[in-house]
C-alpha cells in the first residue's frame, strides 16, 4: 500500500536561543576589548555556498566571546561582490544575540570578485567622523575573509588603510597568492595571516582571536574625580563566573626615594619612609567591581595605583595609572556631584550614580525624579558613603529627569540633573499555532500584542539545518502560509517585532513521514517553545 505523508507537529520546550548559549553569559563574554572590527568577506560567485555558510559560522564562533556595545567592541560586516554590500554597520548590534542572527540569515552576493570596490568602501566605514562609522582614538581592524582567488590590485588600497591606522589582518581558504597576502597584512604576518582549508578554520580560531584581542585589548586605568583627598578608580572588569578578586596597590610617588614600598593590610595605611608624608594603601574588590574610591590622601601629592587581578587573567596586564590630588584648600574644593551618569537601563528600572564621593564632607544625597513633562515628583535619600542608587517602578518607554542633590555640612548645597530613557515594553508573543495546508505546507497563525508593535518575524530553518527561509510581515498579521518545505521537516519561529528590538517569540516543529493518514493531531505532543 502506497505511504501517505503524515503530518505531526510539536512545540518544543526550550528557548529560542543565539548559538553556543549553552554556557552562562559570565563565563561566554570576553569583556576585556574595546575597538571596531571590520570584516571583508568574499561573497562573489567563486565561493560555493557550502564555503560561505563555512565562513559565517567561523565568524559566529570567532566572535561569540566578546562583550559587544558602545564601550566595547564593535562588529560591521563588507560583502564582498559585483558591487560590495555592507550587511551591518557598526552600531547596527550591540548583543550577542542579535550579532548570531543577523550571520546566520545573511546572503551571499555573489557575481565578480571585486575587491577594490569593496576596499574604496572600506576606507570609507573605517574612517573616524564618517555617520555609524568608527570611533575615533580606538584601534581599528579589518580581516579579510578570501578563498584567495583573483583579488585583483589590492595592495595600494590596503597599503592606505594601514597608514591610517588599521591592522590588516587576513585569512585564505584557497591558493592564495602568498607574495600578495604578505604584503598587505600588518606585521607580523605570523599571527596575522592564516592559510587554512574551508573545512579546517576551527583550529584557527583561537589564535586568530587572541591576535585581535592584542590589537583591541583595553589596557586603561581611568582616574576621575580627584579631589584634595579623594579619587576615584575605573576599570573594564575581566573576571567571569563571579570568582576572584582585584588587588588595588596604591603608592606615593616620592621626589628622590627610589622603591614604593609594602601595602598595608586590605583596606589599610601604611607609612611612607617620609614622617607625615602621603601612604600606602593596599585594597580588594569582588569579581563584579569596575571601581573603587580612594579617601585618605594628602592635597598635592603624587600617587602610582597598579591593579592586579586574583588569579591572573591572560586578557589582562598589570595596570598602573599616576595622578596627583589637588592642592587648593578645602573652602575652594570642588563640591559633589560634578557629574551624574545612569547605567543599565531596564523597562522598570534604570541605575544612577555620581561623583566625586565626598563623606567627610556631605551629610546625604537626595535623588528626585519625575516622568516628562509632568509626572509626579518621587525622591530617594542615599547615605554619604554611597554615590549609586537604582531607581525601580518606572514606566517603560519614557524619558525622566533625574536630579541628585548633596546637602554639604558646611551648609552647602550641589544639585545636578539628567535625563535617561527606559526601555521599551517587549511583550511576548502570546500563542503560536501549525494547520496542515497540504503534503509540504502549513498555515501559521499566532497571537500577539499590538501596542508598540511593528510586525513579525516568521523564519523556519530545515531539519539538518541546511535549508532555511524568513519573511517580515507587517502589523495586523497574524497567519501566513509556508509551503515548500523540507520533507525531512522543518522548524518555524515567530518574533514579534518592536520599535527598538525583538519580543519572545514562540517555536514549532513540523514533522513529514510516512503514515496511514493524512495527519493526526496528538494533544500529548505539544510543548511550547519560546523564540
Amino acid at each position: 500500500m502506497d505511504s501517505v505523508l503524515l503530518l505531526t507537529w510539536i512545540l518544543m520546550g526550550a528557548f529560542l536561543q543565539p548559538i553556543n548559549t549553552q554556557k552562562s553569559e559570565l563565563d561566554a563574554v570576553l569583556n576585556c576589548c574595546e575597538g571596531d572590527l571590520l570584516f571583508l568577506l568574499d561573497s562573489s560567485g567563486s565561493v560555493s555556498s557550502y564555503e560561505y555558510s563555512r565562513m559565517l559560522s567561523f565568524l559566529s564562533e570567532l566572535l561569540s566571546p566578546f562583550s559587544l556595545g558602545a564601550n566595547q567592541v564593535r562588529v560591521a560586516l563588507l560583502q564582498v561582490g559585483t558591487e560590495p554590500r555592507l550587511e551591518f554597520g557598526f552600531d547596527t548590534y550591540t548583543s550577542q544575540q542579535g550579532l548570531q542572527e543577523a550571520l546566520k540569515v545573511a546572503k551571499q552576493v555573489r557575481g565578480d570578485t571585486n575587491t577594490e570596490a569593496a576596499l574604496k568602501m572600506a576606507q570609507q566605514v573605517l574612517r573616524p567622523g564618517a555617520a555609524g562609522g568608527v570611533r575615533a582614538e580606538l584601534p581599528r581592524v579589518l580581516l579579510w575573509l578570501t578563498d584567495g582567488l583573483q583579488p585583483g590590485p589590492v595592495e595600494g588600497l590596503m597599503a592606505a588603510l594601514r597608514q591610517e591606522g588599521v591592522a590588516v589582518l587576513a585569512v585564505s581558504t584557497g591558493h592564495s597568492n602568498y607574495r600578495v597576502l604578505q604584503q598587505v597584512v600588518t606585521p607580523p604576518t605570523d599571527s596575522h595571516l592564516y592559510f587554512v582549508d574551508i573545512d579546517d578554520m576551527s583550529i584557527i580560531t583561537k589564535d586568530l582571536r587572541d591576535a585581535i584581542i592584542e590589537i583591541i585589548r583595553a589596557q586603561r586605568l581611568h582616574v576621575r574625580d580627584v579631589t584634595t583627598s579623594s579619587a576615584s578608580l575605573h576599570w573594564r572588569p575581566v573576571l567571569s563566573g563571579g570568582t576572584g578578586f582585584y588587588n588595588i596597590q596604591v603608592d606615593p610617588v616620592i621626589p628622590g626615594e627610589v622603591g614604593e614600598g609594602d601595602g598595608g593590610r586590605d583596606g589599610e595605611l601604611g607609612t611612607s619612609s617620609s614622617t607625615g608624608g602621603p601612604q600606602h594603601q593596599r585594597l580588594t574588590r569582588p569579581a563584579d567591581a569596575n571601581q573603587a574610591e580612594l579617601r585618605h590622601l594628602l592635597p598635592g601629592a603624587t600617587y602610582k595605583v597598579t591593579l592586579t587581578t586574583q588569579p591572573n587573567v591572560a586578557a589582562m596586564e598589570p595596570l598602573t595609572a599616576t595622578f596627583t590630588t589637588l592642592s587648593v584648600s578645602p573652602d575652594q574644593e570642588v563640591l559633589s556631584p560634578t557629574v551624574v551618569t545612569v547605567s543599565n537601563p531596564g523597562m522598570r528600572s534604570v541605575r544612577v550614580s555620581w561623583g566625586p564621593l565626598q563623606p567627610e564632607s556631605v551629610k546625604l544625597y537626595v535623588v528626585e525624579y519625575s516622568a516628562l513633562p509632568q509626572g509626579k515628583v518621587r525622591a530617594t535619600t542615599v547615605t554619604r558613603d554611597h554615590n549609586s542608587t537604582l531607581l525601580t517602578q518606572l514606566q517603560p518607554d519614557t524619558q525622566y529627569l533625574v536630579t541628585v542633590s548633596a546637602l554639604h555640612s558646611s551648609g552647602q548645597e550641589r544639585a545636578m540633573s539628567v535625563k535617561v530613557c527606559t526601555q521599551e515594553e517587549l511583550l511576548p508573543l502570546a500563542d503560536l499555532q501549525l494547520t496542515p495546508a497540504g503534503h509540504d505546507s502549513v498555515q501559521v497563525q499566532w497571537k500577539g500584542s499590538v501596542e508598540g508593535l511593528q510586525g513579525y518575524w516568521v523564519t523556519w530553518q530545515g531539519a539538518g539545518g541546511n535549508v532555511s527561509s524568513s519573511r517580515f510581515l507587517p502589523q495586523g498579521t497574524l497567519s501566513t502560509l509556508l509551503t515548500d518545505l523540507p520533507a525531512g521537516g522543518a522548524r518555524v519561529c515567530v518574533s514579534p517585532v518592536y520599535r527598538t528590538a525583538r519580543g519572545e517569540g514562540l517555536c514549532c516543529t513540523a514533522r513529514f513521514h510516512p503514515g496511514p493518514s493524512p495527519w493526526t493531531y496528538s494533544p500529548h505532543s505539544l510543548a511550547q517553545s519560546h523564540a
